[in-house]
């Protein structure tokens, strides 16, 4: 095959590229670290991540998208374009085509922006598709199957909970609520708690260390380096899981609103399928301690964490860009 075919989880905090027929081959931050003065790209990715909160007055690392959306255009095409050109290695013969994963909510402008966005950077064609559907394929759900399932998509920018059946959606609903809001919610906490002021790489570390959805029998502790806000001077400290639960109730609390809502809306033979096979969770923000069985104790309806959570969208992408015939159906826009 001459042509070669990317898919990509165009993510808030991660961006994830599929190669067909060699898996997930990418998976860095989507951070790019530009120069103030000639607005020359220094840094994407990983080494980009690691300048954030780090940079002179010279240099802005930034996050291009804000909730599951591109916030800046062109630094978003050329981050793009890096990932696409590092996926194609010196493969050069035809240009790639590319189907990006957008979240379900966003709008015809901010679709538009995301297919110019991959055409610019290189694509021969490109298609998006929501990412509750391709969630859903690449947590090995039959979403063609005239049954329902449900699959809550939970990102770094976004919450994404759907209701799939017969390869489409019936009901679904998007918020702007995603492991993002956690970090900088933990953020807060601490400066208002503790008068200590952290970074948003601090944040997310206390998140993936020690955070939960739930308070835990035994709580967990962590030591954290921060700039004390009375004295201006650094200081360490520790933090407890039972701070990250408290610091996160307004997310897990629009989360779960989000959930019961499609619930809400969903047609009564659908409701019967979703109880019998219960709620899948993916996205990398689902890895949260105990967000299945906040889910379930508040929808009362059983709620499992898929297999690889991080990775379910962008397989689920490349499956689908591997079989568009299939899918077209899901497949909102192409050029």
């Amino acid at each position: 095959m001459l042509v070669k075919k990317i898919a990509i989880d165009l993510g808030t905090t991660n961006i994830l590229v599929h190669v067909h027929k060699r898996g997930v081959i990418i998976n860095e931050p989507s951070v790019v670290a530009i120069s103030k003065i000639d607005k020359k790209i220094l840094a994407v990715g990983g080494e980009a991540k690691d300048m954030l909160g780090r940079t002179p007055d010279t240099i802005v690392a930034k996050r291009p998208l804000k909730d599951g959306v591109i916030a800046d255009y062109k630094t978003t095409e050329s981050m793009l374009r890096y990932f696409i050109n590092k996926a194609l290695g010196n493969f050069r013969l035809l240009r790639p085509e590319v189907m990006v994963a957008v979240p379900g909510g966003i709008s015809s402008v901010e679709r538009r922006a995301v297919i110019d966005a991959a055409v610019a950077a290189g694509a021969r064609a490109a298609y998006i598709i929501k990412e509750p559907i391709v969630a859903a394929i690449g947590a090995d759900i039959p979403i063609g199957s005239a049954s329902g399932h449900m699959i809550v998509d939970i990102g770094g920018g976004t919450t994404e909970a759907a209701v799939i059946s017969l390869g489409g959606v019936v009901t679904s609903a998007s918020e702007r609520i995603g492991g993002n809001k956690f970090d900088a919610s933990i953020a807060e906490f601490i400066k208002q708690k503790y008068n200590l002021a952290i970074g948003e790489r601090t944040a997310e570390e206390i998140k993936i260390q020690i955070g939960s959805a739930m308070y835990l029998d035994e709580k967990m502790f962590m030591e954290i380096r921060g700039r004390d806000m009375i004295s201006g001077l650094p200081r360490i400290m520790e933090v407890s899981s039972d701070d990250t639960t408290d610091a996160i109730q307004n997310e897990l609390r629009g989360i779960v609103t989000t959930v019961k809502n499609v619930l809400h809306e969903t047609p009564p033979e659908l409701s019967a399928d979703v109880m019998d096979k219960g709620i899948i969770l993916s996205g990398g923000s689902s890895m949260l301690r105990n967000l299945d069985r906040l889910v379930a104790e508040a929808t009362g309806v059983p709620t499992y964490v898929a297999d690889e959570p991080l990775f379910c969208v962008v397989k689920g992408t490349g499956m689908a860009l591997d079989n568009l015939e299939a899918y077209k159906r899901s497949i909102l826009a192409t050029r």
